[in-house]
């Protein structure tokens, strides 16, 4: 459970993220005590977050880092991750970040499509470079997710049709710059269920065992994360449940002898360690309302605008009775809105308020709309 400095929070300017660097350690634990098995690699997401204190604290627990841009690659290499560590997924992979790929001699190139795959081999013949790949296979599996997050149905704009498969990877084996290492998939994000998962293991099976009587065989199975957070009650269950999560796939998915398993959690780790920390500015009644409006909004935190998320809102600066209140920010948009209907201690003007949850997505999808400055970020170490 996160404990808020509050007496400290009054003099900081805000908005500003806070992150309890205590509660990502006991993350990084977590997901070290469960995921300690003969071939299981964890690679964080850092599309998820990239502040350097984060990046640094996940470094240190020894996990590698899974990227979806050059500049991504970029920051990881600067936060100190070996390009050893690096894998490399995303769609729409520019020349130069696979021509930096290949000269750091980054671990894995998950690929998306035939055509990659011709320019992967294209740039590497050229720089005299092969290129260890993975192609990312859509297993065709309902996630359960928002629509804006699902990607491992037939129709995403993601990875692999499993129809194109063999094609593909009969392709991938003629090329002389490209060494096919393994499958890679993702299957969508803020999973709060393990049947996805276990419906994952028993399709990785299938092709598994096609591909074997085949003669092919892959060095590495990479699953993905998608493993979501408790955004409703993050004070209870403020490390999610890994062990359930690393035991789905321990329990269904057959891993051929001395084959890896890599997994690229991003959400679960580091979403519950960080919170928005507002001001209330005014509280306007209106005829059936009433709104708090605070000075963060969906600059800071663009979740609940872009996916219609909810994100446990807290009132630390009040003990009075409870009152309802849709809790909005300054931005020139009607979507800017953290909340309706909150059940908050009565607010007033200078009260500070605590968005949950805001580890992930947060900081690092901030912009500069209506020419807002970006917020700071502050520690409990």
């Amino acid at each position: 459970m996160t404990n808020f400095p509050i007496s400290e929070f009054e003099n900081q300017c805000t908005p500003f993220y806070f992150y309890d660097i205590t509660l990502l350690r006991r993350t990084l634990d977590e997901i070290k005590r469960y995921s300690n098995h003969p071939g299981y690699h964890v690679h964080y997401a850092v599309k998820a977050n990239v502040n350097p204190v984060i990046l640094g604290e996940i470094l240190n627990a020894g996990l590698g880092v899974d990227c979806v841009s050059g500049g991504e690659v970029e920051a990881a290499m600067k936060a100190g991750f070996s390009a050893d560590k690096i894998v490399f997924a995303g769609v729409g992979k520019s020349d130069w970040e696979i021509e930096m790929g290949l000269t750091h001699d980054i671990a894995c190139f998950n690929v998306e499509s035939l055509p990659e795959l011709e320019v992967i081999q294209e740039i590497a013949a050229k720089m005299q470079k092969v290129a260890r790949v993975a192609l990312r296979v859509n297993p065709n599996i309902d996630a359960h997710t928002h629509h804006y997050i699902t990607t491992g149905l037939a129709e995403n704009k993601f990875g692999i049709n499993i129809e194109k498969l063999d094609d593909i990877i009969e392709a991938a084996m003629k090329m002389s710059n490209v060494e096919l290492q393994g499958l890679h998939f993702h299957i969508g994000s803020q999973i709060t269920i393990n049947d996805p998962f276990k419906l994952l293991s028993e399709k990785i099976n299938e092709l598994q065992a096609k591909y074997g009587k085949k003669g092919i065989t892959f060095k590495s199975i990479n699953v993905g994360g998608g493993l979501g957070i408790d955004y409703d009650n993050p004070n209870e269950n403020d490390i999610p449940d890994f062990y359930s999560y690393f035991n789905t796939f321990k329990k269904y998915l057959k891993l051929n002898e001395g084959q890896e398993l890599h997994f690229e959690l991003g959400r679960s780790i580091v979403g519950q360690c960080g919170s928005l920390i507002t001001r209330v500015l005014y509280v306007k009644e209106g005829t059936e309302k009433k709104f708090a409006i605070v000075d963060a909004g969906f600059t800071e935190l663009i979740r609940p605008a872009l996916y219609q998320a909810h994100h446990n809102i807290e009132n630390l600066t009040s003990n009075d009775e409870i009152e309802k209140y849709d809790v909005v920010g300054p931005i020139c948009e009607s979507s800017d809105c953290f909340g309706e209907d909150e059940m908050l201690p009565k607010v007033k003007r200078g009260d500070i308020i605590a968005i949950r949850s805001a580890g992930a997505y947060g900081e690092i999808m901030a912009s500069q709309y209506n020419c807002r400055k970006l917020p700071k970020s502050v520690y409990k170490m």
